[in-house]
C-alpha cells in the first residue's frame, strides 16, 4: 500500500544521498540537505543509509498512512504529531493504517526527514531517487509533493526487531540562531586580501531570505578581493563558499550548479553540513578556520558513529539487561551527535 499526501506543506521532496557521478555532464548532485539526519532516520527503521526519505522544509505536510509501517523523523524539530498528538523524534515508531502524520510549527532548525521502513516506491533516475526541482528530475515527477499525491511502499513492515532501543537519545539539535561553521580555506583564498580573509573569519553574517537548496546567501561586511570575484569556472562542492565581486558570501549546498565562475574563499567541513542545512533566514553565522587533518578526522568520526549506531541496533535487545546502550560518541572530537 502507500501514503497519501493530504497537504504537501511548504516544500516536501523525495531525497536520498544524491545523484553521484553525473556532474561532468552538468547534472547537480541534489540529495538530502542534512545527510546525517537522513542517514540516522534510515538506520532507525532498518534501511540502508541511501534509502529515499522525505525532506520537509519549515511547514510540514499532512500524510495519511494507507498501510501499517514503521517510520522515524529526524533533523530539525518541526513539531511532528500523529493524529494530533506529540510524535517522538529520533525514534522508530510503528504507525497504523488510517493514522495521520502532521507538523505544527518549527521549534528548531528548518528541515526534518521522514524515513519509512522498506523504502518508498520511487523510480531511480541516474542511480538516485532524489528530486532536482529546477530540471524536474527524479523524485515524484521531479516536483515537490502536493495534495492527493500517492507514494507506495516497497517493503513495509508493521514491526521491527529491537523496537525498544531504536532511538537516538542525544541526536544533534539546532536550537541556536548564532551558528559557528568550521571551514578549510581555499581553493581561491589567494584571490582575497589579508584584510578580506580577516573580515571573513572575524565578522558575523546574517542568513537572507534569498536562500534555498541551491545556495545560502549571507549579508554582512564586504569581503575584500585582490582584484574581483571572477575566475574561470571550476567545480563546486557542497559547502563551498563563493564570494562574488560584491563581497557577500554564498554557501553552496545540495542543488548547487556543477561549476561556477566566482572565487571560493573556503569550504564548510563535512562534519558541519548538518548545521549548514538547518540554518534559516535571520540566523547569524560566524566562520572558524580548521586544518585539513582535523576536518578529515571529524568526517571519519561521523562515519564511525553511523556504523556504531547500525551495529547497536542489530543486536538482540534483552529488557532484563536494563536500558539499551547508545553508541559511544567519537573519542577524538565530540562532533556528532551532540
Amino acid at each position: 500500500m502507500s501514503i497519501r499526501i493530504i497537504n504537501g506543506g511548504m516544500l516536501t521532496t523525495v531525497q536520498d544521498n544524491g545523484r553521484i557521478g553525473y556532474q561532468q555532464f552538468g547534472v547537480p548532485v541534489s540529495g538530502a540537505m542534512d545527510q546525517q539526519a537522513a542517514a540516522i532516520a534510515n538506520i532507525l527503521v532498518g534501511n540502508e543509509d541511501n534509502e529515499a526519505v522525505l525532506e520537509v522544509t519549515m511547514l510540514g505536510p499532512r500524510i495519511e498512512f494507507q498501510e501499517a509501517n514503521c517510520i522515524a523523523v529526524t533533523g530539525g524539530d518541526l513539531t511532528p504529531q500523529l493524529d494530533g498528538k506529540s510524535f517522538p523524534m529520533n525514534r522508530a515508531v510503528a504507525v497504523q493504517k488510517g493514522q495521520v502524520l502532521s507538523f505544527a510549527a518549527p521549534r528548531s532548525g528548518c528541515r526534518a526527514y521522514i524515513a519509512f521502513a522498506g523504502g518508498l516506491d520511487i523510480p531511480q533516475v541516474m542511480g538516485s531517487r532524489s528530486t532536482y526541482l529546477k530540471a524536474k528530475i527524479g523524485g515524484l515527477e521531479g516536483r515537490k509533493l502536493d495534495k492527493e499525491d500517492i507514494i507506495a511502499f516497497r517493503a513495509p513492515t508493521a514491526q521491527l526487531p529491537n523496537m525498544e532501543k531504536r532511538a537516538v537519545a542525544d541526536a544533534e539539535t539546532f536550537t541556536k540562531t548564532d551558528v559557528t561553521l568550521r571551514v578549510v580555506l581555499g581553493p581561491q583564498d589567494d584571490a582575497f586580501t589579508e584584510a578580506g580573509i580577516k573580515t571573513f573569519l572575524g565578522e558575523t553574517y546574517a542568513v537572507t531570505v534569498q536562500s534555498d537548496r541551491m545556495g545560502c546567501r549571507l549579508d554582512g561586511p564586504v569581503i575584500e578581493h585582490v582584484k574581483d570575484g571572477n575566475i574561470i569556472s571550476d567545480g563546486i562542492s557542497f559547502g563551498a563558499i563563493q564570494v562574488p565581486s560584491e563581497g557577500k558570501p554564498i554557501i553552496m549546498v545540495a542543488d548547487r550548479q556543477t561549476v561556477g565562475g566566482y572565487t571560493k574563499i573556503a569550504t564548510v567541513i563535512s562534519a558541519d553540513f548538518s548545521k549548514a542545512a538547518q540554518i534559516k533566514a535571520g540566523d547569524k553565522i560566524r566562520f572558524v578556520q580548521v586544518g585539513i587533518t582535523e576536518a578529515q578526522d571529524l568526517y571519519l568520526d561521523r562515519k564511525a558513529y553511523l556504523r556504531a549506531l547500525r551495529e547497536a541496533l542489530s543486536h538482540t535487545y534483552d529488557p532484563s539487561a536494563g536500558p539499551a546502550k547508545q553508541p559511544p560518541r567519537p573519542q577524538k572530537y565530540a562532533c556528532l551527535p551532540r
